[in-house]
């Protein structure tokens, strides 16, 4: 089986526009969770039980450049804003980040010919299908667009990053809820892996800040709604406190590469894919089993895949979203991991984070977002910390990373994220041997 690398990283998350500005802002405790409820219609916001989103920083200001704000037309042209949808648009913006960052720009048709693309969304343009479906209602057969289609389908992201860059290896969609990064991830290794390419452009993007998110996600009651006027103290993974989570934007990507590849052009390794592992539930739409049997089943796979006993994982990134039950599922679940066979003997030597309390929860970039924080822990051996963690209330007495971000070595990391529908996977990266 060939080994694969993270040889490029690109992003775009509530604390900031690029990976250095995201990460900075991330070990320094801050958080990008604000209220939603300025935005149009603000009549649709106001009738709503939980008002606090991860929103991406826009710069409105005309006179003085943020540089950590997104600004559509530093990334493209007119023609492209105009077909592309939101999250398109941040998944283009992150891949161009994330091939700058791996200095790989091919011209060579057979480089063209063995890169390829997996990237994914959960849920994609809702604003199109809404807006889309009002014209129709109001207006009929003329009044939808026809770039309607092309702007709805998940794949497309994808499709517009290999078109931007023309990529002709694999071009590949995952949409698998809040899932859906870590899988495009996991997935694109395995085209390379067996041979499919040797490099791949992965990862996720979602931009659904729209008043009818938050009314289905409100509906069935997994929205944070005690802390809208504190927006920033409302996503708490692991707290005592906490309520349900937070709706975040963004996108992230990494370039994958073969080893053997990276060697050959003098390519920076930042981390090694070891291992992958998926799982499903089989339970229930939306709620994981309470034993955490699911996350546990995938976590295991994903270390015999890559060959690494839990006592070498130095951090677990989790996918803990601040519901009661998820978080307190997944802590059960990485106890039987790390406290059994081939584990370690303390639990307080177990670190465990959940950057959510800083980003809130990106859906479909979820996966994405967090496995890049996983390889920048290995690359700047540091702990991103849980925000809001002032009482710890799921059982085990893990390191949580409460607060504040911590320094320590780390080669082994591993990343979690599980989906509505019962889906689970884990990624576990480790530093070059």
């Amino acid at each position: 089986m060939r080994r694969v690398v993270v040889t490029g990283l690109g992003a775009i998350s509530p604390l900031g526009v690029g990976v250095r500005a995201t990460w900075r802002r991330l070990l320094a405790g801050d958080s990008g969770i604000v209220s939603a409820s300025h935005l149009e219609p603000q009549a649709k916001w106001r009738g709503l039980t939980s008002t606090a989103a991860g929103l991406v920083p826009r710069d409105t200001n005309t006179t003085t450049k943020n540089d950590d704000a997104w600004r559509s037309a530093d990334w493209l042209d007119a023609t492209d804003q105009r077909r592309m949808s939101q999250f398109a648009q941040y998944a283009a913006a992150a891949a161009d980040m994330a091939l700058a960052d791996a200095s790989w720009k091919p011209t060579a048709m057979a480089d063209l010919e063995a890169t390829g693309v997996c990237l994914g969304s959960g849920i994609g343009s809702l604003d199109d299908f809404y807006s889309t479906s009002v014209a129709y209602e109001k207006g009929g057969y003329k009044k939808v667009s026809p770039l309607f289609v092309p702007r709805i389908l998940i794949n497309m992201a994808a499709g517009h990053v290999a078109m931007r860059h023309g990529f002709r290896g694999p071009n590949h969609a995952a949409t698998t809820a809040c899932t859906t990064g870590a899988h495009s991830i996991g997935d694109a290794s395995r085209f390379i892996a067996f041979g499919d390419a040797d490099v791949m452009v992965a990862g996720g993007a979602e931009s659904c800040i729209h008043p009818l998110t938050f009314a289905g996600f409100g509906r069935s009651r997994s929205l944070s709604t005690a802390y809208n006027d504190a927006p920033h103290a409302s996503c708490r993974p692991f707290d005592r406190d906490r309520d349900g989570f937070i709706v975040a934007e963004g996108a992230a990507v990494m370039v994958l590469e073969e080893l053997g590849h990276a060697r050959a052009r003098g390519a920076r390794v930042l981390a090694e894919l070891r291992g992958y592992g998926c799982s499903g539930d089989a339970y229930h739409m939306t709620a994981p089993r309470e034993d955490g049997s699911g996350a546990l089943l995938a976590m295991r796979r994903a270390l015999a895949n890559a060959a690494i006993a839990p006592a070498r994982v130095d951090y677990i990134n989790a996918h803990a979203t601040g519901t009661h039950v998820g978080d307190a599922a997944e802590a059960a679940a990485i106890r039987s991991l790390m406290m059994g066979d081939h584990g370690v003997d303390d639990e307080a030597s177990v670190a465990v984070s959940s950057t959510k309390g800083a980003v809130g929860h990106l859906l479909g970039a979820a996966g994405a977002i967090e496995a890049l924080f996983a390889v920048l822990a290995i690359t700047e051996n540091a702990l991103p910390p849980t925000l809001n963690l002032h009482h710890p209330s799921v059982g085990p007495r893990f390191n949580f990373v409460p607060l504040q971000a911590q320094d320590k070595q780390v080669k082994v990391a591993m990343s979690n994220s599980f989906g509505f529908g019962g889906t689970n996977a884990s990624l576990v990266f480790a530093e070059l041997d």
